[in-house]
């Protein structure tokens, strides 16, 4: 199997438990935050509708440095509109699908650096990048979110196994 092709499979089922996360998000303040030193809610909720969005500049860019002037443009605004989530995710995921599919396999072996104000904090080969960066960076904010649910009377779904809510995966 291709990478491109197995990073496809696993964006449509990393997008279809984010979804029944993201529909779950409570019409909060996006301000809401456990502690002071957690995310604000709406933030964190529109992080994880784009992440997969990532795939795109991973494949298209060979870099991306977050302190560069333009960076900006990166950093989801925040809300907790279930509908705009949703979109959201929609448009990253499109993104995503579309720049993976034209991706050769050579490609994706090629280096792509993460930098921070011109210092290189992580470089490795794109499809590690796609592979740590992303999907084990969505899972761990998706977790994240669910724990905001939890905290605002929201039900949280099943994702790779039961919830409280449910308790048998559908």
């Amino acid at each position: 199997m291709k990478l491109n092709e197995f990073f496809l499979g696993q964006l449509e089922r990393e997008a279809s438990s984010t979804r029944r996360v993201l529909e779950r998000v409570p019409d909060a303040p996006v301000e809401w935050k456990p502690h002071e030193k957690s995310m604000p809610l709406g933030y964190l909720a529109a992080l994880v509708a784009t992440m997969p969005g990532w795939i795109e500049f991973m494949i298209r860019q060979n870099q991306l440095d977050v302190a560069a002037p333009g960076a900006a443009k990166f950093r989801p605004q925040p809300t907790t509109s279930a509908a705009e989530l949703t979109s959201l995710l929609d448009e990253a995921v499109a993104r995503a699908r579309s720049a993976l599919s034209g991706a050769s396999e050579d490609h994706l072996l090629t280096p792509w650096k993460f930098v921070i104000g011109g210092r290189v904090a992580n470089e490795q080969p794109r499809y590690i990048m796609i592979s740590d960066a992303v999907f084990g960076h969505l899972a761990h904010h998706r977790g994240q979110l669910t724990v905001y649910l939890r905290l605002n009377e929201a039900r949280v779904p099943a994702i790779y196994g039961p919830s409280a809510e449910e308790p048998v995966q559908s």
